[in-house]
């Protein structure tokens, strides 16, 4: 079994999980506890590859074992505990398979009771996972920091990275971003060798997904590629789905929603390069927003993912689940249902502690309100975004909720007051200062469209009267401008002053 850990280590899964299989065969009449973990690791080898079929094979090597003893319930008088609890195992992990989440609960409730009393960091670090599985986020990050503190103290190196991995994910999905990129960069430390690349493709994709949140594209590549490398070579879906979601959600948060929807869809739709069977679902909401702003919202497909999703989220995988569906049916709804659908999300966010997806809605509603011509509602939507952004450390959608602030007209130190070395850009309103930046940047007028939820028409207007203001004839003139005003402005120690585009240079 040794060769085969290494290989769930540092290998092809696919090899890791056929000699897990074989090893927890031919342990099973003569030692029932090595072939159980044999069992146990194939299913997790299965997992990290995307085998489905794979997952529920090794969970069947179980109940082989299992069921030569028999045993119910943990409450069954006269059954082995012992029996009962990897019978509890194996069952809930099918409900977990078939979404069967109110079963799956009862049966791996008592399961992760058991493990998360132990003061041992493997059985802490499989309570954590399974406490991940029934969505439980907030048990999930208990139960893995004590597993942290355990493996700390027991200095077991080979362990710390995977508990970590699994602390940072958890960390993740509950929004909570900056101790997600702290712990994945601790377990990427922890790794220290070449000899658990698979652990280093996990948590190189865990910070290409935070990366992408706080709004720096380089390490988002960066993450991304690295995590790509060896989840391509090795086969690992789960790294690779969450890589690629990663690389999704930059390009939405640099306003190129069509490239984000592109680099989705293989990934929510059925096919051979469909996402990770246990997380490609959490990906569908980003994609929804992305198809919605490439303008694909009346696309079937589309429907039919969001009706998907809402499945998903009623099984209670996911505590954010029903708030994000309202705001997916929000998103595409006609003009009547779409400001109720908004409002019972808000709604429903106001029962679960999730500040990133409550910040998202709010700003997909203050979008949707200024569109409308609502710039009074707009703002207060926008300004609570802000907040929640702040909260989490999702700079991306701080900046794109703040611009759409100046583009609703909110008073703002973006635009410099008058006076001596601040020049022509004062005469611009806030939204024009924001299309002039666009278009200093080299995007075209759709592009600028898109970014600003707006249409190519009132760019064409807008950018006619920025020309007028300015007294420039051509593009290449209107980003000589702004570099020379940005030059008049700089402060005495050189630096550019770049509060007329909203704290972010024009030409970076």
């Amino acid at each position: 079994m040794t060769l085969a850990l290494r290989l769930l280590r540092d290998g092809p899964v696919s090899d890791a999980h056929n000699l897990l299989l074989l090893t927890s065969r031919a342990l099973r009449t003569t030692d029932v506890t090595r072939s159980r973990e044999a069992g146990v690791q194939a299913s997790l080898a299965a997992w990290s590859g995307g085998d489905r079929g794979g997952y529920l094979t090794a969970l069947n090597e179980l109940c082989r074992s299992t069921d030569r003893h028999g045993g119910e319930s943990f409450t069954e008088a006269g059954r082995d505990p012992v029996e009962t609890f990897w019978r509890a195992y194996r069952d809930g992990m099918h409900s977990v398979l078939h979404g069967d989440f109110q079963r799956a609960n009862a049966l791996l409730g008592p399961v992760l009771n058991v493990l998360s009393t132990q003061q041992d960091a493997a059985r802490l670090l499989s309570a954590g996972t399974i406490a991940l599985m029934l969505g439980d986020l907030a048990t999930a990050r208990q139960v893995l920091g004590l597993a942290l503190a355990t493996a700390r103290s027991e200095e077991t190196p080979t362990l710390l990275p995977r508990i970590l991995e699994h602390l940072a994910y958890a960390e993740l999905r509950e929004g909570r971003y900056h101790q997600a990129r702290v712990h994945a960069e601790a377990g990427l430390e922890a790794v220290g060798e070449p000899s658990q690349r698979n652990v280093k493709a996990g948590l190189s994709a865990v910070l290409a997904l935070t990366a992408s949140i706080a709004g720096d594209r380089a390490a988002v590549t960066l993450h991304a590629e690295s995590a790509l490398h060896i989840a391509h070579a090795h086969g690992l879906s789960q790294a690779r789905t969450l890589a690629e979601w990663a690389r999704a959600r930059a390009d939405l948060g640099h306003g190129n929603a069509e490239h984000a929807a592109a680099r989705l869809a293989p990934l929510v739709h059925a096919g051979p390069r469909q996402g990770h069977f246990g997380l490609w679902m959490m990906a569908v909401p980003c994609y929804i927003e992305a198809a919605v702003l490439a303008g694909d919202e009346a696309d079937e497909d589309v429907e039919h993912l969001i009706e998907q999703y809402a499945h998903w989220a009623s099984l209670g995988a996911d505590p954010q689940g029903p708030a994000v569906v309202l705001r997916c049916r929000a998103l595409v709804a006609d003009h009547e249902r779409g400001e109720d659908l908004f409002k019972a999300a808000l709604a429903q966010h106001e029962r679960v502690d999730s500040p990133y997806e409550h910040a998202r809605t709010h700003l997909a509603y203050g979008m949707w309100l200024r569109r409308r011509r609502r710039p009074v509602e707009a703002r207060a939507q926008l300004r609570r975004a802000v907040m929640g952004f702040d909260q989490c450390g999702a700079d991306v959608g701080t900046r794109q909720a703040d611009a759409e602030l100046r583009a609703a007209g909110e008073a703002s130190t973006a635009v410099p007051p008058s006076g001596a070395g601040k020049g022509r850009l004062t005469l611009l309103t806030p939204q024009q200062l924001r299309i002039a930046r666009s278009v200093a940047q080299g995007a075209t007028n759709r592009e600028v469209a898109r970014q600003l939820s707006i249409s190519t028409r009132t760019v064409e207007y807008h950018l006619r009267n920025i020309f007028t203001q300015l007294g420039v004839r051509s593009r290449v003139a209107l980003t000589r401008v702004l570099e020379r005003e940005l030059l008049l402005s700089a402060p005495a120690d050189g630096s550019a002053d770049v509060s007329a585009t909203g704290g972010v240079s024009p030409l970076t």
